[in-house]
């Protein structure tokens, strides 16, 4: 049976057990968890994979190159051999950029939603059942956090947490602000009850989000206005919470508070993840990010005298539209200057309907291909150095996960880095002291010392 035949296979109409895969950013891994819960206070089950479920939700990122045809490509795998296929949902950036179009192209589809409606996606399922249009790429003014459940216990020692969401930026190359709406901000209020609903089913560390998180702001619950760093500095009150982290940053809503937060609250862990995109203030210009390099370059210095053990890390895109070999010099040359821990960095690619897909000066691929691998070489090396210069220092770990070989475990250290230890005794969810005893470009080895109180 071709692709076109099982579309006319109907989905089971009340479906029961539910998949859900989540591609992209952290924040999709949030959304993906937030919709699995509330299928389960709507009587679904989850199963292990798609191959099991009724409803197999895509939850879709459209970052990335070719995303599109990706999730197409997925799509089509979710037909099984006797013809048969869970009911499909097409959720996340790709269904808002897309619409009703992802149905046109792929007949097999049922639902479509986008990242602001996903709230109403139990009535998408009914409709879909009912054989009815089930559409929903509306973005409403009011937040949909308020209709979604309370968050159910989670037996994972570390956690995310949106707090805003949407961009007012406009960054030339961006879709986020046509695919996740305005920036909204969530109450503080519910912000400190879901983080504390999170330590209480076991998480140890938190992580922010947001599109810009660090723009977020709101009223505390004495009415007084508050940025990001109060935020902060309020939930490093939560007993049982050891640890904040936050990303993704912008340079314009790198507040005086928030800087000084980074030295004065223990529990904000030492790492800042403060995208600059190039070094070049034409190319950024063009790219509408509203700082300069030397701008940008004050705040990391900054960020240093007030916490001098952080970890920078940040995104580049090379090759954009109009950029000359003297240009991507200027963003080698800053990454020279910053010193990174990590980083992301990627080839321009056009998204449709962004203002820097109409650009003249397009770059070739080759050239694009060439300034990458040697951005990335120093990019590496940096994150060789750094990890290096880890070793012999003792510091906490938190434990996340198994490790390949039977009594090894994985956890992080406060700079993000993957550390293997060898320590049967210890569990899941432990945080211990470690030394560290070597590193590799992606992981460090520790011997563990103590475990420390929870």
């Amino acid at each position: 049976m071709n692709r076109h035949d099982a579309s006319r296979t109907p989905a089971k109409t009340s479906p029961t057990t539910f998949h859900v895969k989540s591609f992209g950013c952290q924040m999709n891994v949030y959304d993906g968890e937030r919709m699995a819960e509330m299928l389960g206070t709507q009587g679904m089950t989850a199963a292990a994979d798609g191959g099991q479920a009724d409803l197999v939700i895509l939850n879709t990122c459209h970052i990335r190159e070719k995303a599109v045809d990706k999730v197409f490509s997925d799509i089509g795998r979710l037909t099984r051999e006797d013809g048969s296929r869970p009911m499909i949902a097409v959720a996340g950036c790709v269904a808002q950029a897309e619409g009703g179009e992802i149905q046109r192209r792929a007949r097999n589809v049922d639902i479509v939603v986008g990242p602001q409606a996903y709230h109403r996606l139990p009535d998408l399922i009914g409709k879909a059942g009912r054989g009815e249009a089930a559409v929903d790429t509306d973005m409403p003014l009011a937040s949909k956090f308020g209709a979604l459940p309370a968050r159910t216990k989670q037996a994972r020692p570390t956690a995310f947490l949106t707090i805003m969401e949407g961009c007012d930026k406009f960054c030339t190359y961006c879709v986020v602000p046509y695919t996740r709406g305005a920036e909204i901000s969530r109450s503080w209020l519910a912000i400190i009850d879901e983080a504390k609903a999170l330590v209480d089913g076991g998480a140890r560390e938190i992580t922010l989000l947001g599109q810009n998180v660090n723009a977020w702001e709101g009223e505390d619950d004495k009415g007084r206005a508050q940025g990001m760093d109060g935020l902060v500095r309020e939930l490093a009150k939560i007993g049982g919470l050891a640890r904040i982290r936050y990303t993704t940053s912008h340079p314009n809503d790198m507040s005086d508070g928030l800087i000084a937060a980074h030295g004065e609250v223990d529990k904000l862990m030492p790492f800042l993840h403060l995208p600059v995109q190039a070094g070049n203030d034409h190319i950024l210009k063009a790219m509408n990010r509203s700082h300069s390099a030397e701008s940008y370059l004050r705040i990391i210095e900054r960020v240093r005298a007030a916490r001098p053990d952080i970890a920078i890390s940040g995104d580049f895109i090379v090759g954009f539209p109009g950029e000359t070999e003297a240009e991507f010099q200027d963003t080698l040359a800053i990454v020279e200057q910053v010193r990174y821990a990590q980083c992301y960095s990627f080839k321009y690619s056009p998204r449709p309907g962004t203002p820097a897909a109409d650009m003249d000066g397009q770059v070739a691929a080759d050239i694009m291909e060439d300034r990458l691998a040697r951005l990335q070489a120093l990019l590496n090396r940096q994150q060789a150095d750094f990890n290096a210069a880890t070793v012999g220092r003792t510091t906490d770990i938190l434990l996340e996960r198994k490790g390949r070989h039977p009594g090894q475990l994985i956890g992080k250290s406060p700079w993000l880095q993957s550390v293997v230890v060898t320590a049967p005794e210890l569990s899941i969810g432990d945080m211990v002291d470690v030394t560290i005893i070597s590193a590799g470009p992606n992981s460090l080895a520790g011997e563990t010392v103590r475990r420390k109180a929870a």
